[in-house]
């Protein structure tokens, strides 16, 4: 009896093994197969270079940085945190005088003088919104500043006329210039394509009547000299890119505000400032 008492019991079950449940195997290739997809997201993005340039100057003006950088294009200034930057020292460019003096002395780098330092941070301070928008960029070398405007921004397709929204812009321009001394010199330009309109003859008209109607807002209330202003009209000559794709010659076709040398109040003793642009 006490046998079949035995036989009859119920047997135990076996411990499991030991481990990860099964689960956990799909679950890890899922993770994965999205890390994977994500990745290759984010090789397929393209960073907008020109908008980061000119959301990081405005923010580099609008908190009064010192430091300013320029690329190879003499592009906008950008905001420096420290003095151990990592990047290329031959292209930090310091704004106090006696840095720049410095560095021209030390290494044989052509400095930016005070003016246009003091010039383009002027600008892109005036024009922070626009500058981010994309409607206009503010660009430099030791030289010059450039004040260059889209054409889609300024001007109807084919046509020669200010757009209203663009006067009151051109208008603050003005109140930056009337500060500063220098020759400036309106450009237009357009794309390689031949202008099918019968008021303009070819790309060079309309070039040349772009600049001047910029040239005739410049100098209508007096405030910038009209013996300080050229224009030119330079149709498909010197493009910024290739006239290859639709983009680029929307790029192309512009016009810049180019000031030469300019020497501004806050660079120099007042009595010592010409007398046009005194206050």
């Amino acid at each position: 009896m006490a046998r079949l008492a035995l036989a009859t019991l119920p047997k135990r079950k076996k411990a499991g093994a030991a481990g990860a449940p099964a689960w956990i195997v799909t679950f890890a290739d899922l993770t994965t197969l999205l890390l994977t997809f994500f990745i290759l997201l984010l090789s397929f993005a393209e960073l907008d270079i020109e908008k980061y340039k000119a959301m990081a100057g405005s923010l580099s003006v609008a908190f009064g940085s010192g430091n300013l950088i320029a690329d190879d294009g003499g592009s906008l200034p950008i905001k420096i945190s420290d003095g151990n930057s990592s990047l290329d020292p031959d292209k930090q460019l310091q704004a106090e005088p006696e840095l720049i003096d410095e560095r021209s002395t030390s290494d044989g780098v052509t400095p930016v003088s005070e003016g246009v330092i003091t010039l383009a941070s002027s600008l892109i301070r005036e024009l922070e919104n626009e500058v981010a928008s994309g409607a206009l960029n503010v660009d430099y070398d030791e030289h010059q500043v450039i004040i260059r405007f889209s054409e889609d921004a300024t001007f109807m397709s084919g046509d020669a006329t200010i757009k209203k929204e663009m006067l009151p812009i051109i208008e603050r321009v003005v109140d930056v210039l009337k500060n500063c001394r220098g020759d400036v010199v309106v450009a237009g330009y357009t794309d390689d394509r031949p202008i099918a309109s019968s008021r303009y003859r070819s790309n060079w008209d309309l070039s040349a009547a772009r600049a001047v109607s910029v040239v005739h807002e410049l100098v209508l209330n007096r405030d910038v000299p009209a013996d300080r202003v050229i224009a030119a009209g330079r149709a498909e000559t010197n493009p910024l890119v290739p006239n290859n794709s639709p983009e680029n010659r929307a790029v192309n076709r512009r016009v810049e505000i180019a000031i030469r040398g300019p020497i501004c109040k806050e660079d120099v003793p007042i009595e010592q400032f010409p007398a046009e642009v005194k206050p």
